[in-house]
């Protein structure tokens, strides 16, 4: 017998011997690789302390030169060259380097950058299979993009702006499926672009100025999440590209776009940027385009845009550059440009306004201008015979009658129609509102024992009038505008009772009557548990069918502005505390489990951000933002298909469609622990993987991570236990993922383990739930409240 278990103890030795030389090995053969690296970029200053000595997986990251590990294995690898810096002499061998490079396959983060690189890109480099950012900018790479990038599958950022890439953008980009940044700035690529360019449905930022590209720009109206379009410096046109809503940046300078601007840019509600500048863009200028709810900047300088301008028109309250120089516009100037902020920069100077200065020309050049490039119809006709003209006359004389007579009767009906709209429309509204009231708050299908005791702070729901809101506006004044989305406008008010109020106002497809929409307000109006409240609605109605057209929103104001002012805002005058982070969380936790469970049916896939979580006067995080019912194009058929809260739930929970809601949670989380802003994908999984790597780290090292407003002030295990959940909720696997109910005990367990160890926890007469698991009494509350829905 004691043979045998010394033998067995030779065999364990002997496992771990072999382990931990394998894990030598595997570590001397990256430090190998960035020794050769080092040699292959002659020794530059910026590696100068890279040795065999040297503990690459834990050297402190620097502006020029980063590398992180993750299980002994280096997945990212950052190097900064010299602005400007030369390419290498002839001898270099790209082809070596990147043969090197491929040692390390376990990178995901490649930034070579300023390094003085050159040559074709080698094929070999889509042997790096793992890697989501490459960023190669500012070297001397010519020749084509390889082919071979469309392997790259994880790829979500590719930047190789400032080299001599030449020939098209191949057409395999758009098998890049996850790719959210494409930047190709500064190069000699010429060309049509691919339409493939259409499949990246990911695609916030598409960057491609300074190049040779030709042609129409595909179109790319089904990227709903592209935000940024830069084409500038290129020959693009004739036409303005097709884009989506949401786009909230257009550069499109100095290309040649011909055509006008299609009405379609007027309702960019999210444009905050647009320089069209340089082109020949023709046909009457919109001036709706300065009274954008987002826009900043507008640059429309060097085109042939007609028309007059009125000094009445609007302007955005946040426009800071406005140049409508070099045009063919007359009128007078806005007032709101001449009046409006004095940081505002406004040019205007050669076109035909009524400025009373020689910077402008006189009216008859323009109309000679706009008929010379053939803006405005010019048809030579030969003067009609006298007997032409006498049949002309008549005819005329007895059209000219029966105009009179129909326009007679066409405005006798609109004025009996205006009466109509004017009155009953809103009685209407007003009995429905008051019927479905009294059957949902009634019935325990709709609305569950949460939603009945409601919140006894706040006045009850009722209907306002259009006339009200306006009086509470200032009839919508650009002032008191908040911000927008992508279902519609947010407004701040004040009511003649002194209450502030916000007001959202949502534009519905015609088909939709009172009766149909009404099932859903009054659902609406019972969101009062960790969420902004809605006080009451107003109904604005299409003229032919009566069914509503514009939705008037009510919600409660509140005014301690949202959470990333009291977390990661460089500005903030007050940071929220540790205990105060973790019971904001839970908040905010809640709020997502009223949304999936207290509601029948639940509302999911709320694309939460931090900024949409705002906190009351007590500090009481509420969510503003969620995934509205009424924003269905169906509304009707959407409440036709209601069935049992258990039913829906299940299906729902069947396919992980409640885990989105996680994951937007996950990354809520990661900002409140690290206190640094996340606006990407990419700075979440950077964040994410610093967070997991420190689980395993000690106790110095995990508070490393954490923000240093509170790092000082947040016990381990407290700590250890967020990191952990907010881990489990950024789970690639949406199955892996907690469920809100997890999420809310462990947060919990986090509060409980801060307060206990805070106080005397021998004197305590409550130990903590431990986490991952829920209390009884926990148990006992969600079956009691599951049982009223």
């Amino acid at each position: 017998m004691e043979k045998h278990l010394g033998l067995q103890n030779l065999l364990v030795l002997a496992f771990i011997l072999l382990s931990v030389s394998f894990s030598e090995q595997l570590q001397s053969s990256q430090v190998e690789t960035l020794l050769r690296i080092q040699n292959l970029l002659n020794y530059p200053p910026a590696l100068s302390s890279w040795n065999n000595d040297t503990h690459f997986c834990k050297t402190e990251p620097s502006s020029t030169v980063t590398v992180i590990c993750y299980e002994e294995s280096i997945t990212q690898l950052h190097i900064i060259g010299v602005k400007g810096a030369s390419a290498f002499p002839k001898y270099f061998s790209i082809d070596s380097f990147v043969t090197t490079l491929v040692k390390l396959p376990s990178l995901k983060v490649l930034r070579l950058v300023s390094l003085g690189l050159w040559g074709p890109l080698p094929s070999k480099l889509s042997r790096l299979s793992l890697l989501e950012i490459l960023d190669l900018s500012s070297n001397y790479f010519q020749g084509d993009i390889l082919r071979e990038i469309s392997s790259l599958t994880s790829l979500q950022t590719l930047v190789l702006d400032g080299n001599k890439f030449t020939g098209k953008l191949p057409n395999g980009i758009g098998s890049l499926m996850v790719l959210a940044v494409l930047s190709v700035k500064n190069n000699s690529l010429d060309g049509h672009l691919p339409d493939t360019l259409q499949d990246l449905h990911n695609l916030r930022l598409l960057a491609l100025s300074r190049n040779n590209f030709t042609g129409d720009v595909p179109d790319l109206s089904s990227l709903e999440n592209l935000q940024v379009l830069d084409l500038a410096d290129n020959s693009f046109g004739p036409k303005f590209p097709r884009v989506s809503s949401k786009i909230q940046s257009i550069v499109l300078r100095n290309n040649k776009f011909t055509a006008g601007i299609p009405e379609k840019v007027q309702s960019y509600n999210h444009l905050e940027h647009m320089d069209i500048s340089l082109n020949r863009f023709m046909g009457p200028f919109p001036p709706s385009l300065l009274s954008l709810p987002s826009i900043t900047y507008l640059d429309v300088a060097g085109n042939k845009f007609t028309g007059m301008v009125f000094e009445d028109n609007q302007c955005n309250a946040g426009l800071d550059f406005v140049d409508l120089s070099t045009n063919l516009l007359s009128g007078r100037l806005p007032s709101c440009l001449v009046t409006g902020s004095k940081h505002r920069i406004v040019h205007f100077s050669n076109n035909c306004l009524a400025t009373g200065d020689s910077s402008q020309h006189p009216f008859s050049f323009c109309r000679n201008e706009a008929l010379a490039v053939g803006i405005l119809p010019h048809h030579h006709k030969q003067k009609p015979s006298s007997k032409v003209v006498l049949a002309l006359i008549i005819c005329g004389s007895i059209t000219g009658v029966v105009l009179v007579c129909a326009t007679i009767l066409i405005v006798r009906n609109f004025l009996a129609k205006e009466a109509a709209r004017k009155t009953p429309t809103r009685l209407i509204v007003e009995n429905a509102s008051s019927a479905y009231t009294l059957k949902l708050f009634t019935d325990a299908r709709y609305v569950t024992q949460a939603m009945k005791l409601g919140s006894l702070s706040l006045p009850s729901y009722r209907t306002f009038s259009l006339e009200e809101l306006k009086v509470a506006t200032n009839n919508f004044d650009a002032a008191t505008f908040i911000g927008n989305n992508s279902d519609g406008q947010t407004y701040r008010g004040q009511l003649k009772d002194g209450s502030h109020i916000a007001i959202r106002r949502l534009k519905m497809k015609q088909g939709n009557s009172s009766q149909n929409v009404m099932h859903h307000i009054e659902l609406m109006s019972k969101l009062r548990h960790h969420l902004v409240s809605t006080l009451g609605h107003c109904f604005e109605c299409y003229l032919d069918d009566s069914s509503v057209s514009r939705i008037f929103l009510v919600f409660e104001y509140v005014p301690n502005g949202n959470l990333r002012s009291w977390i990661s805002d460089r500005h903030a005058k007050r940071r929220l505390t540790w205990t105060q982070r973790i019971a904001t969380a839970i908040g905010v936790a809640r709020g997502i489990q009223f949304l999936h469970t207290r509601i029948v049916p639940g509302i999911f896939s709320n694309n939460l951000k931090i900024t949409d979580i705002v906190l009351d006067q007590n500090l009481v995080a509420k969510t503003c933002s969620y995934n509205l019912p009424i924003l269905s194009e169906n509304v009707k058929e959407n409440f036709q298909n209601l069935s049992s809260g258990s039913k829906e739930l299940k299906s729902v929970r069947a396919n992980y469609e409640d885990k989105s809601d996680v994951f937007d949670f996950g990354v809520i989380l990661l900002e409140i622990i690290s206190g640094r802003q996340i606006n990407t994908k990419n700075e979440a999984r950077f964040i994410q993987n610093q967070l997991q790597e420190s689980i395993m780290a000690n106790e110095v090292e995990r508070k490393n991570v954490v923000d240093p407003a509170i790092r000082n002030y947040c016990l381990d295990e407290s700590l250890k236990t967020m990191i952990e959940i907010c881990s489990r909720c950024l789970l690639q696997d949406a199955e892996d993922r907690p469920s809100v109910e997890d999420a809310i005990w462990n947060l919990q367990f986090a509060a409980q383990v801060q307060d206990a160890l805070k106080r005397d926890s021998s004197s305590s007469d409550a130990s903590p739930i431990s986490p991952l698991q829920p209390s009884n009494q926990l148990i006992m509350q969600e079956q009691k409240l599951a049982n009223l829905v």
